[in-house]
């Protein structure tokens, strides 16, 4: 699949002329940048509009890529996070930064929600730990109430040691922790876990969007799931696929998942 995305965008590059780096690599990955007439060839370009007009949003295009310092780098420009066409969170952002997206009807519908509020992404829900300490990790949107992680190339849901597990507060009100997946002694579905327990001290919804070309993290959410003692908790849980989701975006962004990703309804 990393294999496909990177062909699909470096195609997309070359076709409008958009600013790219290559990296080294047995399955190359392809980096954009805003070029000097203010294009961005990870966005859609009403997305990247919107972004750069909305300051909270403007400040994860800062985030520095991790591989920067490490390869061999023939760019001019500082890699980012967001500037990588494997990235989910760019996936995100260009799906829900898309203007007026979450008045849409039918996304409301396939979401669940009736919110209309403007998506935060790179959130810290401060889930708590049984000692009275919050969990600052993030996870990747919120919108009202609606907690949402988001893969696109990524292996897993990761990993942890059971201690970390143990740490929530409400681990075993939510959970039969008997049921929970491990794999050589940890937990499978770290963030799954994260996410849920998230929810439950929020009061709040949690789902996952994932590529339907994935079974292996749809099978994980399911295995996760079934851990789930609170029914109404469940009633809150869901899994979506892109793919689900491009049959009720806008037209012009449909097209853009489908020649960039190879998401199509």
């Amino acid at each position: 699949m990393r294999t496909e995305l990177s062909a699909r965008s470096l195609k997309h590059a070359l076709i409008h002329g958009y600013l790219h780096e290559r990296t080294d690599g047995t399955i190359p990955s392809i980096l954009f940048a805003c070029d000097e007439h203010g294009r961005h060839g990870n966005f859609h370009p009403a997305s990247y509009r919107s972004i750069c007009a909305t300051p909270a949003w403007s400040k994860r295009l800062e985030k520095v890529h991790t591989a920067h310092r490490r390869v061999r780098v023939r760019a001019n420009w500082a890699w980012k996070e967001l500037d990588c066409s494997n990235s989910s969170d760019a996936l995100l952002m260009n799906v829900f930064c898309y203007p007026a997206l979450t008045v849409v009807p039918a996304v409301r519908a396939l979401l669940g929600s009736d919110r209309t509020e403007l998506p935060e992404f790179g959130i810290k829900p401060r889930t708590p730990f049984s000692n009275g300490g919050k969990d600052n990790t993030e996870i990747d949107m919120r919108l009202g109430d609606l907690l949402v992680e988001a893969k696109l190339t990524e292996s897993d849901f990761q990993v942890a040691d059971p201690r970390l597990v143990r740490r929530y507060r409400d681990l075993e009100t939510v959970f039969d922790t008997s049921e929970l997946p491990l794999r050589n002694g940890k937990h499978v579905g770290y963030q799954l876990i994260r996410g849920i327990l998230a929810a439950y001290a929020a009061e709040g919804s949690f789902c996952v969007f994932c590529d339907a070309r994935r079974p292996d993290l749809s099978e994980c959410w399911y295995r996760v799931m079934r851990a789930v003692r609170l029914y109404d908790l469940r009633c809150r849980l869901k899994l979506l696929t892109w793919q689900e989701l491009a049959e009720v975006v806008p037209r012009d962004l449909q097209e853009f998942l489908a020649l960039k990703y190879g998401i199509v309804p």
